[in-house]
């Protein structure tokens, strides 16, 4: 009695851990697109950009890939090991499609002559670099817990009744889809 009452406290704080650190990556965000705001009223703020449209295919992409994780924990809660395997493989390539489409972004706007940073940039387009790249590199973070997640349930170390990580995982990946979508509406329609 004792050691399942000693797993479900260490269950729950982990589930804490990941949301305190989710807090923390919203305030992050929050910062910089308060700070975004903020820049908006300078004179040289440009105001009539738009996205690539490789950030919006991005923002399709990564929010299928939540739905595909989702499925597959279902998948796994049935103990087809073999369809959450595929799924969450699949979810690995969206999220490499991803990556993919938002270096065609940062391409595209170099093409159209917005840079970081030098002489012809300005502080809108730094942002929007800032603000993409940074959320790039959490969703590598996301890759690799997605590659754990998937060697684990490959290796049917998950159970239904024992499956944190995956949930953990999970939880991190629709966490990252959630924040771009909202990054993407907020670089769009804050001018």
């Amino acid at each position: 009695m004792e050691a399942a009452e000693e797993l479900k406290r260490q269950k729950r704080a982990k589930k804490m851990m990941l949301w305190f650190s989710l807090v923390s990556l919203v305030m992050g965000f929050a910062g910089w697109t308060s700070a975004y705001i903020v820049s908006s009223k300078r004179k040289d703020w440009i105001a009539e950009i738009d996205l690539p449209s490789s950030f919006w295919i991005s923002t399709a992409v990564i929010l299928i890939s939540s739905i595909t994780f989702y499925i597959a924990r279902k998948r796994l809660y049935k103990e087809d090991y073999k369809s959450a395997v595929g799924l969450l493989g699949f979810t690995a390539l969206l999220g490499i499609a991803f990556v993919f489409l938002q270096f065609a972004g940062f391409s595209t706007m170099i093409a159209n002559g917005y840079y970081f940073t030098g002489p012809t940039s300005s502080i809108k387009i730094s942002y929007i670099f800032l603000i993409a790249f940074v959320h790039l590199i959490h969703l590598f973070a996301g890759l690799i817990v997605l590659a754990v997640v998937f060697y684990k349930t490959l290796k049917q170390r998950y159970l239904p009744s024992n499956s944190l990580g995956f949930e953990l995982g999970e939880t991190f990946w629709h966490f990252l889809g959630l924040l771009w979508l909202y990054l993407v509406l907020f670089m769009h329609f804050v001018k």
